[in-house]
This record gives structure tokens, sequence and C-alpha cells, in this order.
């Protein structure tokens, strides 16, 4: 029997468990998450009859692995495809007909969540929530690991353990952890994680008692010089919103996020609410019935990691996975990721 520990129960963490036990059924894994939820950014809320994909918004059709596992592995019950096309604005707030109505943009009914859920239920993984992992250690003398999360408590020993946090936070797991690697590969594999670039993204949910009418399901951003990078509806996702209502997931710009990061979460959403109306053409916008927001200090990799040191640990049993990994920040590229890690974790363990 190989011990799995799985850190984090985000997408790659979720398929991940999901590969492990369905290429090798003597695996036993356990999954560490420290929120609530499931699918790290690819998360869902509810709020009466409104259900809202408020980080990533959809999966894309660009892996065919993917979408395999979407539209025949998995369940299809309730999966759904957006159907409107995306359009384009300027940094002047000028809208524009953008991309294909054809590309396919998939979520489910339930939201996007259901991902995670899904492949998990498919395993015999144990998930433990809101568990926060804060030290790794490996035994010199067998070669395991061992976690231990913020109360204290251990888990382990592991014969192998992923770990699916963003860069910057995994980077500081590995720089604090009790493990003595072989010519300076820890320092080496911190120093390649750290390096790795962040757009932080500051998200406005707006409600509104009225319906929209426009022939696009969302705005993009394309010259990255207005303080909106997205804007979304999510009433074209069926589903998620009730008839004659509108939902918008608006994404602020990584400069303006940061900036206003910490601000009073009432004025920032009143000033994006503003920069929305303003490229909607649409001043009932100022005025939404019920608002919420999120922000997203990692929110997405502008680049990929160095992966030769991360593959030279995973022959000591410490793997690394995510979009980070896959050099990509979409949600497909972390679902492919966490599946071909996981197999290659039963290959290594198999021999």
């Amino acid at each position: 029997m190989t011990r799995i520990g799985i850190v984090g129960a985000g997408a790659a963490g979720a398929a991940a468990a999901y590969a492990l036990e369905t290429a090798g059924p003597d695996s036993r894994v356990t999954v560490l998450e420290k929120s609530g939820g499931l699918c790290g950014r690819a998360a869902t809320r509810r709020r009466g009859d409104v259900t809202y994909d408020y980080g990533a918004n959809y999966v894309k059709a660009d892996d065919e692995r993917v979408v395999d596992l979407l539209t025949e592995t998995l369940a299809t019950d309730g999966l759904v495809d957006v159907a409107e096309p995306i359009w384009t604005f300027d940094g002047d707030g000028a809208v524009s007909e953008g991309r294909d109505a054809d590309e396919h943009k998939w979520t489910y009914r339930e939201g996007l969540t259901q991902i995670a859920k899904r492949l998990l239920e498919r395993t015999d993984a144990t998930v433990h929530r809101k568990t926060c992992v804060e030290t790794i250690r490996q035994d010199s003398g067998t070669g395991t690991w061992q976690l231990e999360d913020a109360s204290g408590d251990q888990w382990g020993p592991f014969d192998a353990v992923l770990l699916n946090p963003p860069a910057p936070q995994t980077a500081d797991l590995l720089r604090d952890a009790d493990w003595e690697s072989d010519g300076g590969l820890r320092e080496r594999i911190v120093d390649a994680i750290s390096s790795v670039p962040y757009r932080t993204i500051w998200t406005g949910v707006f409600h509104y008692p009225f319906e929209l009418e426009q022939p696009y399901y969302a705005l993009v951003n394309t010259d990255k010089a207005h303080e909106i990078g997205w804007i979304a509806r999510e009433e074209c996702k069926p589903g998620h919103v009730p008839d004659g209502e509108t939902l918008l997931i608006v994404q602020a710009n990584h400069e303006w996020s940061l900036e206003r990061f910490d601000d009073d979460p009432d004025e920032a959403l009143e000033d994006l609410a503003e920069l929305t109306a303003d490229v909607m053409d649409d001043e009932r916008l100022l005025e939404p019935d019920w608002t919420a927001h999120q922000g997203w200090r990692y929110a997405q990799p502008e680049d990929g990691v160095d992966r030769e040191p991360i593959r030279e640990a995973e022959a000591e049993g410490l793997y690394c996975l995510g979009d980070w990994v896959a050099g990509e920040g979409r949600l497909h590229a972390a679902l492919r990721n966490g599946l071909e890690t996981g197999e290659r974790v039963t290959n290594t363990n198999s021999r």
C-alpha cells in the first residue's frame, strides 16, 4: 500500500487523487485542504436561487484529455456550455466583436466546484477540509514524509507528498521544511518556485433585478490598458441565475487589484460598478441590489516554473503540481497536470 498525502484540493490536487486511485488502486490517499471548499480558484458560491463562479469562469476545450474527462469519464448530468461569444474592449472602454461563439466554455449548473467534487467522489481518498498544512518533514531514515497543520496535528507518514498550493505558498512551505536534500536541491527548488510571477485579481460580484440584453457572454480587455480586465454575465450559464435577473462577475486588472486589495470593500465595489457601467454603457449598473467580492492574491501564474529541480525532488517523493507547473494559468492546464502527476507517482511507486 502506497501512502500519498496531497496538500490542497484544487483542480490539480483532485485530478491527481483521481489518477492515483484509477491507475494505482493500491494507493491510500489523504487530501488536506485549508479552506472549507474544493477546487481552489475554480470557486462557486450560492445566494438564494443564484449560483455563480467567481474565480475561474469556465473550462476551455483546449486539451483533448480534459475534454474526454468532462464529457465522457465524469457524469455529464449538469454539465453546461455557454453559447454566447466573448467580445473585447480596449483601454478607452470601446467594445468590439471578439471571439468565436462556437468555442466551448464549460461549467456545471451547480458551478465549477463540481469538477473537484466529482473527481474525488470517484476515489476512496480521505479529504480533510479546514486543515492548513504549515510544516513538512522528511524522516532521514525512512525517506517518508510527515505533515503538520496549524493546530499541531500530525499527518502521515506518507511515501509521497503532492503540493498543490499556488507557487508562493508552496515556496514558503518548502523554505521552512525539515528536509535535508542533497546538493542544495531545496534551495534550488525554492528559488525556482519563488520566481514564478503571479497576477493579483480583485473580483466584484453585482446582482440586478432586471435582465440585460447583450449579444455576448463576456467582455475581455485585450490591450491591458483598462482598470477592468473581465466582465462576465453569469446569467448566460444555464441554471445559474433566474430569468429576469442579471449577475455580473467583474475582475479588475492586476495593477488596480494590487492598489485596492486592502481598501474598504464597499468603496472598491462602488468604483468597480462605475467602471463597469461606463464600459457597458448602462447607468442602471451603478446600483446593484446586492454585491459580493473576493480578492485573489495569487490568481493566475504569468509564467511556468523551471522544471528541472521540480523533477529532481520527485525522486525523493516530493511532487509539485498545478497550473503554475503546467505553465498556463488555465483550469484545463491544472487538470491535465494533476492527472499526469498522479500517474507519474503511481509509475514511480510501482517499480
